[in-house]
Parts: C-alpha cells; structure tokens; sequence
C-alpha cells in the first residue's frame, strides 16, 4: 500500500488524500483491508501530511484539514476535525456522530408510485465543504462474491473539499470503482411500454416509426412477453416467468431477429422474485441441475447467494433467450430485501447479472435499480414507475442532478410518466422534450389507452414537435458519446448541478432544475404548464457570467442575470432540424 496507515489502540487512520481520510474502530484491533459492495480501491498516490503524537491520541494535519483524536470509543468529544475553510455559518469544525445541515443529497431508490417530490439520501457533497461516506456493507472475495461483515464495527470516510465538487466525485470514484461505459446503443430513443403486445402488432409499430422517420436504438418488451395470466392459480402470481406467451409470440427466435434487422437491441423485463416454477419451459433442465423433487413440483427459489442456482439461472434460464436475441436485461425487483449472506437482493442481482452481461457484448448494460453508494458500477438505473403529473415532471430534473453527488449518473425515467395521474398533451411533450436531454430517453406507458406515447396519438402539432425531438436525440448521440467516455475514463458526469462549475455563486444552489449537459450545454427544462392568457410556457433561468447562446435560436444572451424564458409549446419542432447551426454556448 503506498498511502499512509496510523493506529492509535482501537482507531485506525489512514490518509488517503489531503482532502480524504478513512477512520476506521475496531474494538479488537483487526481492521478491514478487503474490497466491499462499496469500496472497491484504496491505493492512492502518497500525500504528505504530518502527525502530532499525544499520550493517548493523534493529531493528523494536511493541507485542507486538521483531525484531533483523543482516545478511547469515538465520541463527539474525542474525534473532530478542523477543515481549512470556512462555508459553514458558524463554524469549520466537523465532529463525530454530529448531523450537518448543508448536505446537496444524492439519490434513492425508486420512484416507483412517487407523485412529485420524495426524500433523498445524503451524498458526499456539501456546502459546508465536509461530509461523511459510511461503509457498512459487506465484505467482498477476491473472485467479487460475498464474503462477510466487515472486521470494523466503524468505517467512515471523511470527504473535506470544500466546494471542489469535481475533485471530490473523482476521488470518490477512485474509491468505489469507476462507472463502466456505455454502449452506444444506450444513448438513443427507447420504446418501452407495459403491453400485451403480439408479434404482429410490435412489429408493425417499428415499422411505423421508421415510416415516420423517428429513430429508436431500444426495444423494451414488458413481462407480457412471457405467460402471466394463464398461470395455474397453484403457482400464485404470474408476474415472475420465463417462457414465452406462443399465443402472441409463435415464434420468438424469429421475432428477435426480425427486430435485430431494424437494428434494435432487445431487453426483456424480468421481475425474479419467485424462482423458477414448475410450469416453465426450463424447469425440467433446472430441477435436475439443482436435484428439485419435480414431482412435488418444487420450485426453485431465487437465491443468488447460491452460486449453483446463478449458474442454473445464467445457463439454464437466461441463456437460451439470450441464444435466441436478448441483448440485455430489465431486472424489475420490488419484492424485499432479505438474502442468506444479509446482502440486498436487489445489489446481488446487480452485481452478477451486470457481470454475466459482459458475455453477450462488451461494455453491457443492465436496466435496474438503485441498490445504494457504489450501484454506479451496473448501469443502468431504472427510477421506477412514477405517477403521470407535472409535480413528478417538476421533480426529475432535480433528482437525476443530486445523483451526481454519489456518482449516479446513468438515470434511465419512465419518460412521460408511468401510471395514474391525468392525460395533458403539453404535459407529455414537456416531459419527452426533458427526456431528450436527460441520460437516457426511454419512452415509456402503462396499458392504459391514454397513456401510450406514440407521437401520432397527440394532435398534429404536438406530434410535429415530439417526432422532431426524437431525431434531435439521435443527432446529439456523438456529443453524448464524447461525455460518456469523459465519465469512464476521467470521472466527468453528463449531468452537472451548476455548482459543480459555479460552487461560490448564490444562483448555482437555488435553480435546482437547471444543469449542464455535457461539456457545452446548459439545460433549463421547462416543467410546468403554459400560462394560460399567454399560452407560452415560462422558466427562469439563471444565466452565470459569460456569453449565451439559444440551442434552437442562436439568441445571445450576456451572463450575469436572472431572465424568465417563455417558450411556445411547440416552437422548437421545426428548429431541430437545423440544431447544428448554433452554437451551444
């Protein structure tokens, strides 16, 4: 290890940048080394730094703080630090155990039936210029499977940046592992909806958008693609499955290939609670593989602590569909959070599907969710289904922003909104309008008929502009491509709070919807309705010093000052077209 370890009894430091250390309590001495579902490097480069000796305690000094440890258990009283910098309103001192106000959040789970805002976990990024990162989880092998709880009973990592909020995102992904990157297919249009489709009618639908000129690099077959409701009522819910519905796809092998030709990639929604029962086509291969009493019809429970079931479930279960043209995998879980190893359900089928990926294609993704700190590591996140009205639309921008303060920064939105809420056309280009700069654009619906998102289904004008923005996304893939390198390779986020650029301006904190999009662009999405007497949709935007210039218009507009932007519903639609004429900043 070339960084700096000091123990004092029962406490261990280690230094491991000048603006980074982790404190570690471990009442019998032994201290964790090993990698975790949350840190995966520890090897940083040397820094200097001095050390104080006392009877009973340390002191730790480097170039941005100052670390006092006392003795003893940690106590408020026996472990502070001094930050060299002063952004708290009373005080630079961070003490143990303490809550701080100033915290810029992170993210959460899911949205799933969230109608507007929802709490946020905390993030490592804060206006005080200090925080805290806990590593409570468990402790991996060196072949990446759970091993155990950790030897500490307190192993904490001290973030003191100050407003260096690009710094800190880098060391953090130095810590936790880098975000992979993406395949380019990722970064195109996806068609997603919650439907019994057929063969037939899903394939005319493609060729409809071709027909419409309206590009889709996704195609996302919903859990109608496999038997749910003629499953016998013995096996209860039919919400997890594995073979093919035959009534509305015959023949699924030539389905695939026939979407493959319109140059799609194809994931399947796959909800894994329930195991493998015995009413699917691969029971019979699975049951003999795990010794099952097939004649009790004994099911395979989902258990991915059980390395014998993930081989059945990757070889025996995924891998014939995989044979047959699945690219990739929705992992649609909502049902608990308990496992043998005492990890999450929902981190290990993360961890190993994002793993088993890697097979089909370099650089794979996963569509699943948020399993916490680290989760960055299996993109994509799928945020959940959220309830269709303006305040879940309102609420988007801010979440998928905060994300980036604990390197989440591949958010994939049911874009449009998934479920209940109200039909409003402006609503629905609004929100596609966001989707086009947001991560990853998945247009997606239930199965109600006033909720699909099909362009044609608005009126005219609505359906110019959505089909226009639509190619606008494809036009930008090259830009998103450029940021989606930067991301891997030097830990820049496509998405940016503005204070990422701007920490000591005001402004940068308050308009919590705006941001940057990659290197050149600055977003001010607008997401609420039209103003009915003016019929023009409004957004305030705070424009930082410097020269700005309209995506759509080419108006400039000089820095310095807090304009409100009023904007047609649909008076960018024919603007798309010529996008590149302008100049993004």
């Amino acid at each position: 290890m070339i960084y700096k370890t000091i123990t004092k009894g029962s406490a261990r430091f280690t230094v491991m940048t000048e603006q980074l250390i982790r404190i570690e309590y471990s009442p019998t001495g032994e201290f964790e080394d090993g990698q975790t579902q949350i840190v995966q490097d520890r090897n940083f480069e040397q820094v200097h730094f001095d050390v104080i000796e006392k009877e009973n305690g340390i002191e730790i000094l480097t170039s941005n703080l100052h670390l006092y440890y006392l003795g003893g258990v940690f106590t408020n009283s026996s472990l502070y630090a001094d930050v060299k910098f002063n952004f708290s309103v009373y005080s630079n001192r961070w003490y143990y155990g303490k809550s701080y106000d100033g915290n810029l959040l992170g993210t959460t789970r899911t949205l799933d039936k969230v109608d507007g805002a929802c709490e946020l976990d905390e993030g490592i990024m804060s206006q005080n210029g200090f925080t805290i990162l806990t590593d409570n989880s468990l402790v991996l092998t060196d072949s990446q499977d759970i091993l155990g709880k950790s030897m500490d009973s307190i192993d904490i990592y001290l973030f003191a940046y100050g407003r260096e909020y690009r710094e800190a995102l880098k060391d953090y992904y130095h810590l936790t592992g880098a975000t992979p990157l993406l395949p380019r297919f990722a970064l195109g249009n996806w068609w997603s909806r919650f439907y019994d489709y057929s063969e037939t009618s899903y394939l005319d639908l493609m060729n409809k958008f071709k027909k419409k000129n309206v590009p889709l690099s996704v195609s996302v077959i919903d859990m109608d693609w496999h038997r749910v409701s003629d499953v016998p009522s013995r096996f209860g819910s039919g919400w997890t499955g594995y073979s093919w519905n035959k009534s509305l796809f015959p023949n699924p092998k030539r389905f695939l290939s026939e979407l493959h030709d319109k140059g799609l990639k194809i994931t399947l929604n796959d909800h894994p609670a329930d195991g493998i029962r015995a009413f699917e086509d691969v029971y019979a291969t699975l049951a003999k593989r795990l010794s099952l009493n097939e004649e009790l019809e004994e099911s395979a429970q989902f258990d991915f602590d059980n390395p014998e079931f993930r081989r059945g479930y990757f070889e025996d279960v995924h891998g014939p569909l995989e044979a047959d043209g699945v690219d990739f995998w929705w992992l649609d879980w909502q049902q608990g959070s308990v496992s043998s190893s005492g990890a999450d359900p929902l981190w290990l089928i993360n961890h190993y599907q994002y793993r088993d990926a890697q097979k089909i294609m370099p650089n794979n993704i996963i569509l699943s969710r948020y399993a916490g700190p680290g989760s960055h590591r299996y993109p994509l996140g799928f945020s959940g289904d959220t309830v269709i009205s303006w305040e879940s639309l309102d609420f988007q921008p801010y979440f998928t922003t905060t994300a980036t303060n604990i390197g989440y920064t591949w958010w994939s939105h049911d874009i449009g909104g998934h479920m209940q809420g109200y039909k409003d056309n402006e609503l629905s280009l609004r929100w596609l309008q966001y989707g086009v700069f947001s991560p990853i654009n998945r247009l997606h619906s239930s199965k109600s008929e006033f909720t699909s998102k099909e362009p044609w289904h608005f009126d005219t004008d609505t359906e110019e502009c959505m089909e226009s923005f639509l190619r606008l996304r494809h036009r930008l893939i090259p830009y998103l491509y450029s940021a989606n390198v930067l991301t891997h390779d030097e830990g820049l986020a496509l998405i940016e709070p503005l204070y990422y650029r701007y920490p000591l301006d005001s402004e940068a904190y308050e308009y919590r919807n705006q941001y940057f999009f990659g290197s050149e662009l600055m977003v001010a999405p607008i997401t609420s309705k039209s103003i009915k007497e003016l019929e023009l949709g409004k957004v305030k935007v705070w424009f930082p010093k410097g020269k700005w210039y309209d995506f759509f218009t080419g108006q400039k507009y000089d820095g310095g000052v807090e304009i409100s932007i009023f904007r047609e519903k649909n008076s960018n639609a024919s603007l798309c077209k010529g996008w590149s004429n302008y100049s993004f900043r």
